[in-house]
């Protein structure tokens, strides 16, 4: 698929902006290149890009998720000590094994965990926290350590490394939101957001000197206006799979709707992935999970529109049949504290129990469950994995790239994928 074919199908399921950023690596602005000492790719990965035919899709829980009442120890008597008036009762919880259970409004996870499909990684975070906001984000965006500031996105210096195969539309694509996180200052991706923003602004005259001064910005800017007019006369592509599964409304569900539907577009009549075209990565966003205040009610409908988008994913990724051979992981820029406070909810804590699904994941609990006998000096669980794991679980194993040199740091892969 061409990009402006691509771009093009992408407006009409609700997409509106090509970010200019986005031609950072093929332009040398980033620090990472393919021919740098350390891009060096270990012998035997796919130099054709055979790796980037597997899928990852990120779902980032934007506001730190409380992992306690999403995966909870509810054989612990300390839980209910903590959390007198926000805890999931033991009845409520969905049991896992003894001494864990999930929050009730993940029901629609339960055939992925029962197929062995989905893998939840506990005590995941890093080093001397950082529980700013927008600080802690940074960190997992460029899987750096907490006294490290890094430019580029981990996934921008996986492109520059090993470049995705020209016929992709984009190295990656993100779907509600203009952050592009781990996709930052240099990689070849697309903010997907309300196309209502920049109808005014896309229908603005281009200066015809403009192709002359700045061809690649006149590009994008004819890219953007064929978004608005795409987004305001939808077509449906000819050839292009209808997908039967019905997806959960709200803004997350539209966004999964809009991930599905990009994809669909990148297959053949027949509904066959296309090796070689459409992207490696996927982004998509979360809001809400900031739970200061009034913690259960939000919680319990910000979980139940993840589970439900989930399930929904699952099924138009068999449907499209993509399910095999993509990778959809959660992250978030850290947890909430144990102990409740007095607006019943949660403050910024450290780690958090983190979600990987895939029809090639090996279910179940990994990492380290938390105890809440051996708190740190501020009340807080210490990391008992560290997050850069699961980035080289998705660079090692899933793609076959040189984690190391990527990360800057060797990191064990997780066990998490079946052979």
């Amino acid at each position: 698929m061409k990009r402006r074919s691509f771009l093009s199908m992408s407006a009409a399921v609700g997409a509106s902006l090509w970010l200019p950023r986005a031609f950072g690596a093929r332009n040398g602005t980033s620090a990472w290149s393919p021919g740098s000492p350390d891009a060096r790719i270990e012998s035997g990965s796919a130099s054709s890009g055979r790796g980037y035919d597997n899928l990852l899709i990120l779902i980032e829980l934007k506001g730190g998720n409380d992992g306690l009442n999403t995966v909870i120890p509810f054989a612990d008597p300390a839980y209910y000590t903590l959390r007198k008036n926000i805890g999931i009762r033991r009845e409520q919880a969905i049991p896992l094994d003894e001494r864990t259970a999930l929050h009730p409004a993940l029901q629609p996870l339960m055939p992925l965990w029962r197929d062995r499909q989905l893998a939840i990684v506990q005590g995941l975070g890093y080093a001397q926290p950082n529980l700013s906001h927008f600080r802690s984000i940074e960190i997992l965006d460029t899987a750096s350590r907490s006294d490290e500031y890094l430019r580029e996105g981990w996934l921008t210096r996986a492109f520059a490394a090993h470049p995705v195969p020209a016929g992709f539309a984009a190295d990656g694509i993100v779907i509600g939101s203009a952050e592009m996180g781990p996709l930052a200052n240099g990689a070849r991706a697309i903010a997907l957001v309300n196309p209502a923003q920049f109808v005014a602004a896309s229908r603005l005259a281009m200066p015809v000197s403009l192709h002359e001064r700045n061809p690649e910005l006149a590009h994008i800017l004819d890219v953007e206006n064929d978004i608005v007019k795409a987004a305001d006369h939808p077509r449906p592509k000819q050839g292009q799979p209808r997908l039967k599964t019905a997806f959960p409304g709200g803004a997350f569900g539209s966004s999964i709707k809009t991930a599905m539907q990009v994809l669909a577009a990148c297959d053949t009549p027949q509904g066959q992935p296309v090796s070689g075209q459409g992207m490696a990565v996927i982004r998509l966003t979360l809001n809400g999970f900031d739970t200061h205040q009034n913690q259960p009610g939000q919680q319990a409908a910000l979980l139940g529109q993840f589970a439900q988008g989930l399930a929904a994913m699952r099924s138009a990724l068999v449907e499209l049949g993509r399910w095999n051979d993509t990778l959809v992981m959660t992250y978030a820029e850290f947890g909430r504290r144990p102990r409740e406070n007095q607006s019943n909810g949660t403050d910024h804590g450290t780690v958090a129990p983190h979600f990987v699904a895939g029809g090639r994941v090996q279910g179940g609990l990994y990492g380290v469950p938390p105890v809440l006998a051996r708190l740190d000096g501020n009340g807080n669980l210490p990391v008992g994995v560290d997050f850069r794991q699961l980035y080289a679980t998705v660079l090692g194993p899933w793609w076959r790239l040189d984690a190391p040199a990527i990360l800057r740091q060797r990191f064990e892969p997780l066990p998490l994928l079946r052979a």
